[in-house]
C-alpha cells in the first residue's frame, strides 16, 4: 500500500487548510494559439502543428522539474485512466487521442493538457483551501509559457477560448469538497443549489457531465468576462467558506446527543463492511470511505489517518487497482482486490 501511495500526484498524498472539507484547489487557464483555430475546428495537420510546438514548453518549464510531456496516442489505455483518476487530464481527452498530449510538472501539480477544448489548459492543484496560493503557481507557469508562444488575445475581450463563458481570464478555479454530513442530513441539494445563484457551477467528483461519489462535489465560477483573476478566486473563496460552516453544523447536529448514537452506528457498520468484506464494488467502496473518512473528523473512529481515506479513494478506483497487479483485471477481481486492499490498508 505504501508503494502504490506514492505514486499519486503530490497534491492528493498533501493536506491542507480546511482539508477536513475541502480535499483540493484547482486553478485551470485556458489558452490558444493565434492564428489557429480551436482544436474542434483545426484540421488534423494544424492539431499536429499545435503538438509539435508544445514540445518548445518543456525546456522553459525547468524551474517546474521534472517535467515530462506524454503523447497521448503513445499513452496506454490503463495509463490514461491513471491520468483521469487522478485529475491530471479530462475523461475527454482520453478519446480520438490524434495530437492530444499533456505535460506534467512539479510531482504533477501541475498539468498542460494539449489540444483538448482549447489549445493549452494549464491546470495547478493544491491540497486544501489554497486557491491563491494555485493561481500564484498558474501565473507564474503561464507567463514561462506566454514568452515561447503567441496567444490568442484580444484587447477588449481577453484571451479568446473555445467555450464562450472562458472568455475573458481564462480561468476556471474550483474547489474540491466533502460534504458528507450536508447530505446525511439532506441540506447539500439546498445549499448548493443557492450558491449556482452566485455564478457557480456545481458537478461530479469528474467534472462537467460527472456523477457525485462519496459525498465529493466540484464547485467552480461560470464565466469570468469582465471579471478580475483575484474577484474570481475571491467570489470562489467566500461561498466556499459559507458551504464550510453548513458542513461543520450538520456535523454538529450529528453528534447532538438525539442523533449522536445513530451517527455512530451507521459509521461504525461502513467500517466494519470495509474491515470484512472479501469482495466489494468501487461505488459501494466510495460510499462507505466517506462514512469512515466522516467518522473519523468527527472524533468517532481514532485508528485511522482521514487523509489515507482520500488517499484510498483514489487508489480503489479500477485503473489503479489494476497497476497494482500490472495487468487488466474483469470486474470481479477488481472487488476482490479492492476488497483486500481496504482491509489490508485499514486494519
Amino acid at each position: 500500500m505504501r508503494d502504490v501511495s506514492q505514486s499519486l500526484s503530490g497534491w492528493m498524498r498533501g493536506t491542507g487548510p480546511e482539508g477536513d472539507i475541502v480535499l483540493g484547489s484547482r486553478i485551470r487557464l485556458a489558452r490558444n494559439l493565434k492564428g489557429i483555430p480551436f482544436p474542434g475546428a483545426a484540421t488534423r495537420e494544424q492539431l499536429k502543428h499545435v503538438l509539435q510546438i508544445a514540445e518548445s514548453i518543456p525546456p522553459a518549464m525547468n524551474s517546474f522539474a521534472p517535467v515530462r510531456l506524454l503523447r497521448m496516442a503513445e499513452v496506454e489505455v490503463l495509463e490514461r485512466q491513471l491520468l483521469v483518476e487522478e485529475h491530471l487530464i479530462s475523461p475527454e481527452h482520453t478519446k480520438n487521442t490524434h495530437a492530444k498530449g499533456v505535460i506534467l510538472a512539479k510531482q504533477d501539480e501541475v498539468s498542460v493538457m494539449i489540444n483538448e477544448e482549447d489549445h493549452f489548459r494549464i491546470q495547478v492543484f493544491h491540497p486544501g483551501l489554497q486557491l491563491d496560493g494555485a493561481w500564484r503557481l498558474a501565473d507564474t507557469v503561464d507567463d514561462a509559457i506566454e514568452a515561447q508562444l503567441d496567444y490568442a488575445f484580444d484587447q477588449e475581450r481577453g484571451y479568446l477560448t473555445a467555450c464562450p463563458t472562458n472568455v475573458g481570464t481564462g480561468m476556471r478555479a474550483s474547489v474540491m469538497l466533502h460534504l458528507p454530513a450536508l447530505k446525511l442530513v439532506n441540506q447539500v441539494t439546498h445549499i448548493l443549489g443557492a450558491v449556482t445563484k452566485f455564478g457557480l457551477a456545481v458537478r461530479g467528483l469528474y467534472g462537467e457531465g460527472s456523477d457525485t461519489q462519496a459525498s465529493i462535489y466540484q464547485l467552480s465560477n461560470q464565466a469570468t468576462l469582465g471579471m478580475s483573476e483575484e474577484g474570481i478566486i475571491e467570489r470562489l473563496n467566500r461561498l466556499t467558506n459559507q458551504i464550510l460552516e453548513g458542513e461543520r453544523q450538520a456535523r454538529e447536529y450529528l453528534l447532538s446527543p438525539q442523533n449522536r448514537l445513530a451517527t455512530e452506528d451507521r459509521l461504525y457498520r461502513s467500517y466494519g463492511i470495509l474491515t470484512n468484506a472479501r469482495s466489494i464494488s468501487g461505488q459501494e467502496a466510495m460510499a462507505l470511505l466517506s462514512d469512515v473518512k466522516l467518522g473519523v473528523e468527527l472524533g468517532i473512529i481514532t485508528n485511522v489517518d482521514a487523509n489515507l481515506l482520500k488517499q484510498l479513494i483514489v487508489l480503489t478506483r479500477p485503473a489503479h487497482l489494476q497497476k497494482v497487479m500490472g495487468q487488466e483485471l474483469p470486474p470481479e477481481e477488481r472487488d476482490r482486490l479492492r476488497a483486500s486492499l481496504i482491509r489490508d490498508t485499514l486494519k
